[in-house]
């Protein structure tokens, strides 16, 4: 059975994107910037909402190929374009960069890959997320939490119908005052 890991740049008041859906407070330091180059390294499959897939694949498939490009940049563009990624949408009706397209009802699908042999699986937008969390299917919670107050925009947790128990089992700090937290959830 594979893991499902949620994790997400936010502000210290819960939003992953601020009104407008403006993410300028969240531009990561270089360390923080490889530690999620590390973690998408280590996931064996990526699940976008529609959302945030547009926002990636706008830049990151040739991210490498734009003036300026740091090594991070370049080595991040390579691993993002050549891991599998599900976009889940019923409003697009292409992708591209080594992805699958899903229209139909989310929370099964990502059921069903939970239930398959492989690595890690990483939840990539709040609105998917939500599902999946209403669901009981997350097994992780991965937050990079910026020292910013945005006072609204897209939060990270959904409302639930019913609590969700974690258990710590990782605390870092980045430069800037990004503080990681890693959860467990206990079943």
């Amino acid at each position: 059975m594979r893991k499902l890991i949620y994790g997400m740049n936010l502000s210290l008041d819960g939003y992953i994107a601020a009104p407008g859906d403006n993410l300028d407070w969240s531009i990561p330091s270089d360390e923080l910037f490889q530690f999620w180059s590390d973690q998408l390294q280590a996931t064996d499959l990526a699940l976008y909402g529609r959302k945030l897939w547009q926002t990636m694949s706008s830049h990151w498939p040739t991210a490498d190929q734009q003036p300026g490009a740091t090594s991070a940049d370049i080595e991040y563009a390579r691993r993002w374009r050549d891991m599998s990624k599900v976009v889940f949408s019923s409003t697009i009706d292409k992708v591209d960069w080594n992805t699958r397209l899903v229209t139909s009802d989310a929370v099964a699908e990502i059921t069903r890959l939970k239930a398959e042999d492989g690595g890690p699986m990483h939840l990539v937008g709040a609105t998917l997320a939500g599902a999946a969390m209403r669901a009981g299917l997350i097994d992780e919670y991965l937050l990079a939490t910026a020292p910013v107050l945005v006072g609204g925009g897209t939060p990270f947790f959904t409302v639930l119908d019913t609590w969700v128990n974690l258990k710590l089992v990782e605390t870092r700090t980045f430069p800037g005052g990004v503080v990681l937290t890693r959860y467990e959830t206990k079943r």
